[in-house]
């Protein structure tokens, strides 16, 4: 009797978590980006030394990306969380994405590095650094909170020089893990084989302006201004237009494949 009753008990939970994992959502569409330019007005971001700013690269290369998508995929729609030189909150970009039911968020950034020799492109989900390298360019990135009044606040005490605060991350953005890789993964693969960028690949770690964003989101370092090389080619229409163009294809290929679910 007791051994009948446990394996009831065990079917009955069984059926529970089953249905717990089963998606409420049926029809599986990639209708509404948000494409989110790093930085803009008091903040900066890093600088090459010819002097262009990651701010303005950021931007133009996110409105080019808009284009593409907003030429070639008419059914989707196109929000940015900045089109000019100004200042957003961290938070208020994620609430945008948020508000109007995002199916992506995309965040565009220009890399730095102590080495003039690094060049290269990444793309980084949310999740736990697991090198200290990671943990720098979350540092770097974060530190735009140290310039707002009431930041930690709104950051529910996150310190971004505290290597404990990034525990913080640890249980977010779990539900749309899977599918942030996929795109990012899809990013980096474009921006090697179709805009010959060097590839260091998906990273984790833990990004304040992923990190209340209720959709599969990704932080994409288009390359590093500490290169000039690089610099001259982030810089360059030409440069941009072929990153834009490598996300959009990105984007197009992650539409096809989560859309072919349905």
């Amino acid at each position: 009797m007791m051994k009948h009753l446990i394996r009831v008990l065990l079917l009955i939970a069984i059926t529970l978590l089953n249905s717990s994992n089963t998606p409420l959502k049926h029809e599986y569409k990639v209708d509404v980006i948000v494409i989110d330019p790093g930085h803009g007005g008091k903040d900066p971001g890093t600088m090459g030394k010819a002097g262009n700013k990651e701010k303005d690269i950021a931007l133009q290369i996110s409105l080019k990306v808009g284009e593409y998508i907003t030429k070639n995929l008419p059914d989707v729609k196109v929000l940015y969380t900045r089109k000019d030189d100004r200042y957003v909150l961290w938070d208020d970009r994620a609430n945008l994405a948020n508000r109007n039911k995002a199916d992506a968020f995309i965040s565009i950034h220009v890399n730095a590095s102590p080495s003039p020799q690094v060049y290269g492109t990444e793309t980084w989900v949310m999740g736990l650094h697991k090198t200290e390298s990671n943990l720098e360019v979350a540092k770097r990135e974060n530190s735009v909170i140290l310039l707002d009044e009431n930041a930690k606040e709104r950051a529910e005490g996150f310190d971004p020089n505290n290597p404990e605060s990034y525990i913080l991350f640890s249980l977010t953005q779990s539900a749309y893990t899977e599918s942030s890789l996929k795109l990012a993964a899809k990013i980096q693969e474009q921006f090697e084989k179709r805009a010959g960028r060097k590839n260091h690949g998906v990273k984790q770690a833990g990004f304040l302006v992923l990190w209340k964003t209720a959709m599969p989101s990704v932080l994409v370092e288009v390359g590093f201004l500490s290169n000039q090389k690089e610099e001259e080619f982030l810089a360059s229409e030409r440069g941009q237009d072929i990153l834009a163009s490598a996300i959009f294809r990105a984007v197009r290929e992650y539409k096809i494949e989560v859309e072919s679910l349905n």
